[in-house]
């Protein structure tokens, strides 16, 4: 009889036989490094007698080391509208029994699409199944507090169970707001509003349903758990912005878009443009911080992430390849509408998981501060009511973009030089390689301008009001914006007066091209 192995040698043993990994989970491990990855077992077992050792956490610091991806389903196709009755049904059969016969949709439109043939669809839709719903029409272009706090009045006074959002980016998110508040009865509308303007705090119920069909190719709200809103008595915009919003369903329906003005349609264009180009630009995720104590407290403007990237890169080639021709023939080019449709609703998932920073930061003030300013001062977008003051959402966005990525372009010379490619087309694509790092943001706010001035966009902010004076109250409004201001690259987050000062210099930079 053999005499009895000693420890020294089954140790030995076992750790030559290691590489073959283990039978449970196909890994290379130390018989003594055994730790309970998907076993079932707790601390060690690789001899009778455990050795506890920690498993490795997270790396050190306060940046993020992971990213979320999430999206609304979406369904493109021509007609697609007339589904929605059949839908919000399936929905409503997905209710216990005894809740069914109360169920109530609640249709958020504006008082111009509610007059046009889409609402007609919609309404022939609901009634073809013989749906209980009621319309609110009164959702405002570039909404409000107030505005909100109506159509949340109307949402909790009618017991709204279900919604159905049809319009542009106003009407969704005000379809989003309703939702949130009508499931939160008792909330402030500051609780869940962004810090540090509000509470922002975690929305941790899951809402009702909500489909959403864009009537226009631009914000993407069909896709986002962002909503935006005007407080006038604050002079700024700002918003709420969480996964819990995104619609349940996104029906983007290229007959929808066939009745949008030329204006409207090229200043939602241009918001494709910029929710793209600032989405792959922003801060890398996991150069973000802080990092989340848990992860319902990941935000959902996470910073540039692989995922997110593959989404922005392609809906800013696709929108500097067709806005253009939006702009020749916004009502014949049917190919055009249907691919900005399509790069809308693609530049949302991506700046949706990413975030956009600094052009979204400038909007938010030089939209607001237009509508208190003196009669003779305020513009009025040629699109939309002359007795309404309004810089559309992408014609502000646009405004301070070319000195923006001048500025930021040092921070990534390899994403502003692809960036730069992609404004200048295939045949001239390999210019950008010949340009020195140092100069890259300079030639890329010049092809941004260019671009610019053939869908007819202002030149500066002087074209629109704005003038030297103005740079210190455009400068406060937009430092509240931190969601999007701690996504931009170089910028001092941490030094406000070295902040002020770069933010200045921008506006200064955007006061004519």
């Amino acid at each position: 009889m053999p005499p009895p192995s000693t420890r020294a040698s089954v140790v030995r043993l076992l750790n030559l036989t290691s590489n073959q990994g283990c039978r449970g989970c196909g890994r290379t491990h130390s018989a003594l490094d055994h730790h309970a990855h998907g076993h079932g077992h707790k601390g060690v077992r690789g001899m009778a007698t455990p050795i506890e050792k920690a498993i490795a956490g997270p790396p050190p610091g306060n940046t993020d080391y992971a990213f979320e991806m999430a999206a609304s389903t979406l369904r493109f196709g021509p007609h697609s509208t007339r589904e929605v009755g059949m839908d919000l049904s399936n929905m409503i059969k997905q209710l216990p029994a005894l809740d069914r016969p109360q169920a109530k949709i609640g249709v958020f439109t504006d008082p111009n699409v509610v007059k046009l043939p889409v609402m007609e669809v919609v309404e022939e839709s609901l009634m073809r199944e013989g749906l209980n719903w009621v319309v609110w029409d009164r959702c405002s272009v570039e909404p409000t507090d107030k505005s909100w706090q109506e159509a949340i009045g109307f949402s909790r006074s009618s017991h709204i169970t279900h919604l159905l959002a049809v319009g542009g980016g106003s009407s969704m998110d005000t379809a989003k707001a309703a939702n949130l508040f009508t499931n939160y009865p008792e909330a402030d509308l500051y609780e869940f509003i962004n810090a540090p303007i509000g509470k922002g705090k975690p929305i941790e119920k899951k809402l009702s349903p909500l489909i959403a069909i864009p009537t226009t190719a631009g914000t993407g709200s069909e896709t986002t758990g962002t909503a935006i809103l005007d407080i006038p008595s604050k002079q700024f915009k700002t918003g709420i912005a969480s996964r819990a919003l995104k619609p349940t369903l996104g029906i983007v329906d290229l007959n929808n878009t066939a009745t949008c003005p030329k204006e409207v349609a090229i200043a939602a264009g241009l918001d494709v443009l910029f929710h793209s180009l600032e989405s792959w630009t922003a801060v890398p995720y996991n150069e973000r911080t802080p990092r989340p104590a848990n992860p319902i407290n990941r935000p959902a403007y996470q910073g540039s992430n692989p995922i997110s990237d593959i989404f922005s890169r392609w809906a800013l080639e696709t929108t500097i390849k067709y806005l253009p021709r939006i702009a020749k023939d916004p009502y014949g080019d049917e190919e055009a509408r249907a691919q900005m449709l399509l790069a809308a609703s693609t530049a949302g998932i991506g700046f949706g998981n990413a975030g956009v920073h600094m052009c979204h930061a400038f909007s938010y003030p030089i939209s607001s501060l237009n509508k208190g300013r003196p009669t003779n001062l305020q513009y009025h977008h040629p699109s939309y009511s002359p007795k309404i003051p309004l810089i559309p959402h992408g014609v502000a966005v646009s405004l301070t973009a070319p000195a923006v990525f001048e500025f930021t372009a040092p921070s990534s010379p390899k994403r502003h030089r692809e960036a730069l490619e992609v404004f200048l087309g295939k045949d001239r694509a390999g210019e950008a390689g010949r340009v020195r790092n140092e100069d890259l943001g300079k030639a890329l706010s010049e092809e941004i301008k260019q671009f610019l001035d053939l869908v007819e966009v202002p030149r500066g902010l002087e074209k629109v009001g704005y003038g030297s004076q103005d740079i210190g109250k455009l400068v406060e409004g937009c430092l509240p914006q931190r969601r999007v201001l701690d996504l931009a690259p170089l910028l001092a987050k941490d030094d406000l007066a070295l902040e002020k000062e770069q933010l200045a210099g921008i506006v200064e930079g955007s006061l004519r091209w």
